[in-house]
C-alpha cells in the first residue's frame, strides 16, 4: 500500500509596499497656493490637514503628505511637481 502526499500550493498575498509622499519647503510658492495644490492633488485631504502639512513643511523643511501604494505615490509626487512644488517619495519602512 502506498501513501500519496498531496501538496497544496498556498497562495500568499503579499501586501504591496507602501510609499511616503514628502513635501519639501520652498521659498517661492505662497502658503495658500500650497494648501490649494495639496487639496486638489490628494482629494482625501481636508483643508485643516492640508494647512497642517504646509505648516510642517514650512517649519521643518519637510512634511509627510500621504502614505500609499507606490503607483499612487508616484502620481501624487509628479502632480505636486507639475504644480511647482518640491516633492519626493520614499519607501515606508
Amino acid at each position: 500500500m502506498s501513501v500519496e502526499t498531496v501538496q497544496k500550493s498556498a497562495t500568499v498575498r503579499k501586501i504591496a509596499p507602501r510609499y511616503r509622499v514628502l513635501l519639501h519647503n520652498d521659498d517661492y510658492n505662497s502658503m495658500e497656493y500650497v494648501v490649494q495644490v495639496l487639496m486638489t492633488t490628494v482629494p482625501s485631504l481636508t483643508q485643516p490637514q492640508a494647512v497642517s502639512i504646509m505648516m510642517e513643511a514650512h517649519t521643518n523643511n519637510l512634511a509627510l503628505v500621504i502614505t500609499c501604494a507606490q503607483e499612487h505615490a508616484e502620481f501624487y509626487c509628479e502632480t505636486l511637481k507639475n504644480h511647482g512644488l518640491i516633492s519626493t517619495i520614499e519607501p515606508d519602512e
